[in-house]
């Protein structure tokens, strides 16, 4: 089969394209351009990659167009496609029509910690052998790709469930582990990714209202997840934080599966004891560790590379669904824990030169700043903590989370702010960055606004001393500043 993708240098697109050449069909892909990291990629993967964006793409005829939820409805080669007569589909749809029939979809939702989770849950199976396929929005170091095909199981063959049996529990189909995203799913179907991904087994981490382009008021954005936690079946497994009331009160309303609790020890768990318990038990350069507890029984002491209380959730929700949902040991599942070495662009450091750490982070809504500045610190006690953001999404972009940003950056030594990323939001509605700038100097945190890249590497490269951590954090290429801030600290050493 030729399939095409429109618009296919997005992560998601470009891995799905991946995964429909991986299973032997022709791929051919267009975009506007193909920058690294992605461009590259596909090229590794034999992507056959077109630039530019037109209906002469379409020639010779596909037999399947996907089209991407980049594209607006008067794209020209997506108009093309559809007027043309030409099947098409949209990212989600393609996936759960060609990818997850046959599989065992599990299926990590969340405002906060998808990927790292997807990326866990999908290690820990791989290394149980049971030869999961994937498909994570970041890239899993373990892997070196973020997307794998699963071994399809001759007929009859099924994975048994953990627990109690039950009559209306069947054995599972070889998983198919994937982030479940509630952006929507193309101009044509206004629906949440995630509600197509038929999850029998399902995390929810957090819910805290995002995507304001989408979801304009929280009651829109609550009911996305109300039809996510409802399409799980009755057979399935619920993995839901505890800590997290929002999560609590749609799950108790919604879901139709059993359900498994996970939190942290002193988390507040709004009237639900967890099945799925970690104690923290210090966090320094080398990680995390946690002592867990399963059912109410200490299992032992757990070990992470990943640094923060964050990914320590994020562990145990990994643990919940793969263990509970999978019957995978715990003992096996613990040990590959402690091997997972983390995701691409999620603390993820870049260089250290002349002394100097230089952090890549994707976080953005302010509880994801928070909660990485935090690990940060943990990780490195001694030092300045400097933290240079981009507001790049359309909801970083807005005023909605001006107060909390302010509490965000407590654990920075300085903080420093890009220009916004987004110039067509109106002043009205914009993130002011001089009130976030006296707010922060009110809080005792030194803190700035920096006019271009050019002039934060030379603020850093000026300030910075040996020992010092900087942290990048945007949802985005943020310009390329990492390569040119370690290009310019190697040339203040020189």
């Amino acid at each position: 089969m030729h399939v095409h993708f429109v618009g296919v240098a997005g992560t998601g697109m470009g891995s799905l394209a991946g995964l429909f050449k991986q299973a032997g069909h022709r791929v051919t892909g267009s975009d506007v351009a193909f920058y690294p990291p992605m461009g590259p990629a596909l090229a590794r993967w034999g992507i056959e990659t077109r630039e530019g964006i037109g209906a002469h793409h379409l020639e010779p005829r596909p037999d399947l167009v996907v089209i991407g939820n980049v594209c607006k409805k008067d794209n020209p080669e997506a108009r093309a496609a559809i007027d043309g007569g030409i099947p098409y589909a949209s990212m989600a749809h393609a996936l759960a029509s060609h990818v997850l029939e046959g599989t065992s979809p599990l299926v990590v939702a969340g405002t906060h910690g998808k990927t790292t989770t997807t990326a866990i849950a999908a290690w820990l199976a791989e290394a149980a052998g049971l030869e999961p396929g994937f498909l994570v929005g970041g890239l899993p170091k373990n892997f070196g790709t973020s997307f794998k095909l699963p071994r399809r199981e001759p007929a009859g063959t099924r994975l048994p469930l953990a627990g109690q049996p039950s009559a209306r529990a069947p054995q599972r189909k070889a998983p198919f582990v994937v982030e479940g995203d509630e952006y929507d799913t193309a101009f044509f179907e206004k629906t949440p990714k995630m509600w197509h991904y038929r999850p029998e087994v399902a995390v929810v981490t957090s819910i805290e209202h995002d995507h304001v382009d989408i979801y304009p008021d929280e009651a829109s954005y609550l009911a996305a997840f109300a039809g996510f936690l409802e399409r799980v079946p009755p057979h399935g497994l619920i993995v839901a934080y505890a800590g997290d009331a929002r999560v609590v009160e749609l799950t108790r309303r919604h879901a139709r599966a059993e359900v498994a609790w996970y939190a942290l020890e002193g988390d507040e768990l709004h009237g639900q004891p967890p099945h799925w318990l970690g104690a923290p038990a210090g966090s320094d350069a080398s990680g995390q560790a946690f002592d867990l507890y399963a059912g109410g029984v200490m299992v032992g002491r757990v070990a992470t590379q990943l640094s923060g209380a964050h990914n320590a959730k994020n562990a145990l929700a990994a643990l919940g669904a793969v263990c509970q949902g999978f019957g995978v040991p715990l003992a096996t599942a613990t040990a590959a824990l402690a091997r997972f070495e983390g995701v691409a662009r999620r603390q993820e450091l870049r260089g250290e030169i002349d002394g100097v750490r230089v952090y890549d982070d994707f976080a953005h809504h302010p509880t994801a700043v928070r909660e990485t500045l935090a690990a940060l610190r943990a990780r490195h006690k001694e030092g300045a903590l400097f933290a240079i953001y981009e507001p790049r999404t359309a909801t970083a972009c807005r005023a909605l989370h001006q107060a909390a940003y302010v509490e965000a950056f407590d654990t920075a030594s300085r903080v420093v702010f890009a220009p916004l990323g987004r110039s067509n939001i109106q002043a009205t509605e914009a993130l002011d960055l001089d009130e976030l700038v006296a707010a922060l100097a009110a809080r005792g945190r030194q803190a700035e606004r920096a006019e271009s890249l050019d002039a934060i590497v030379r603020l850093v490269c000026r300030d910075a001393r040996p020992g010092d951590s900087v942290a990048l954090l945007s949802n985005g290429a943020f310009g390329g500043i990492h390569e040119r801030l370690l290009a310019a600290l190697a040339a203040r050493r020189e």
